[in-house]
């Protein structure tokens, strides 16, 4: 099936993050921060979560520490990249990883208790991102997380030689705009002293 003229900025992006550039990408990002593992642990010992997936797991930096918490059966995560995907799976045995790209879930409703991104929004052109937000709130039966680069407009960033390819946004303004009834129940920033390269996040809560 061949893309519309509004779908092709994001199948450009998938493709590139699917080929060279993507692995590229893994080859630099390839170890774990270990210290991701205390916002994780923390976040799930405060709320009745039993279920998660990640959208842009990519090698599972956030999944390896979720699966120590949660049993590993119930960690789900997609990535476009098949070798993310295997990093993934040997990081974290027993978690469902799976190709498949942001805009169409291969997933039913309310698959699981909590659906968040880390540092995946912001590789989202503005064609293909509300689309993004709407599977993942579809995927999720009661916690939306989302951890990306804020600004309080949007702004594109020059990375690494691509246009189009990352964008600094107000993704809480953006979900509030689209899904008026999702609660925001905690906030917060988390720098590198955290394990995470300085995003803004918020926990949000269907009705």
């Amino acid at each position: 099936m061949s893309e519309t003229g509004d779908e092709r900025p994001a199948a450009d992006l998938e493709e590139l993050w699917a080929g060279e550039f993507g692995r590229a990408y893994i080859a630099r990002n390839r170890l774990i921060d270990e210290r991701r593992a205390a916002f994780w642990t923390g976040l799930l010992a405060d709320y009745p979560i039993t279920s998660v997936l990640e959208v842009g797991c990519g090698q599972g930096a956030n999944l390896r520490p979720i699966s120590q918490v949660i049993e590993a059966p119930d960690t789900w995560g997609i990535d476009i990249n098949p070798d993310a995907l295997a990093i993934a799976r040997s990081h974290a045995p027993g978690i469902n990883v799976v190709a498949s790209r942001a805009r169409q879930l291969p997933f039913r409703d309310g698959l699981v208790d909590l659906a968040f991104t880390v540092g995946v929004l912001i590789h989202q052109p503005e064609a293909s991102l509300s689309v993004v937000l709407a599977e993942i709130v579809r995927c999720s039966k009661r916690y939306v997380l989302w951890a990306e680069y804020h600004a309080p407009r949007t702004e594109e960033v020059p990375y690494r030689g691509q246009s189009g390819a990352l964008f600094k946004r107000d993704y809480g303004r953006i979900y509030h705009d689209l899904f008026p009834d999702l609660a925001v129940r905690r906030e917060g920033f988390l720098g590198p002293e955290d394990g995470f390269d300085r995003v803004t996040w918020q926990l949000l809560e269907k009705p």
